[in-house]
């Protein structure tokens, strides 16, 4: 059954994804170091106000785009049966990702991957959805339920798979789009995981 908006929460909406494209559109065109509050809120025709009553931050905004990803199966990350299980709802994961990271473009998330993109700080992360977390989550489960028995500490483990991804991503954009984004994520992903659990 899906939710009926208010015409207030569907305006408050399409303000937000206006914002959102004004940005996109500002870091696909001009970069990171274009990206400021005056000159999204001028790209999207909107006040200061309306931009700070939707989002705390640029980084905020910024993100936004991960909230937006399509929602993963919760089905299929329910608790597994066996490890190579657990390795394949994980790839899912993130191939579900890289689907995003295509639709968004290459210059988004050239733009976006910067180390002055403070959204990308594990240490500041928002509730947002982001892969990690529901990996994190994922794995804590299947270590609870005894599904697998890692031989690294889980916060290294996530760690080093955010690392990976970022790496795909990094060189899928250094490539222009056109590396294997899809293949490499899944190799490099499914390589280290068969040597952790």
């Amino acid at each position: 059954m899906s939710e009926i908006l208010s015409k207030q929460q569907l305006k408050s909406k399409e303000t937000k994804a206006k914002i959102f494209r004004a940005a996109k559109h500002i870091l696909q065109k001009h970069g990171y170091e274009a990206l400021s509050i005056k000159n999204i809120c001028e790209e999207a025709g909107v006040s200061n106000g309306s931009f700070y009553h939707h989002f705390k931050t640029k980084d905020d905004l910024l993100s936004y785009y991960i909230e937006e990803q399509p929602n993963i199966n919760p089905d299929l990350l329910d608790i597994p049966r066996s490890a190579d299980e657990v390795k394949s709802a994980i790839v899912y994961v993130y191939l579900n990702y890289v689907h995003y990271c295509q639709e968004l473009g290459v210059e988004f998330m050239a733009n976006y991957y910067t180390p002055k993109n403070q959204s990308l700080n594990p240490l500041i992360r928002t509730e947002r959805p982001y892969p990690i977390v529901t990996v994190h989550n994922y794995l804590q489960k299947c270590i609870g339920a005894g599904i697998i028995s890692p031989n690294q500490d889980i916060e290294d483990i996530t760690t080093d798979i955010r690392m990976i991804v970022i790496g795909n991503v990094f060189e899928w954009c250094l490539k222009e789009g056109n590396a294997d984004f899809e293949g490499n994520m899944k190799r490099s992903l499914e390589s280290y995981m068969n040597g952790v659990f």
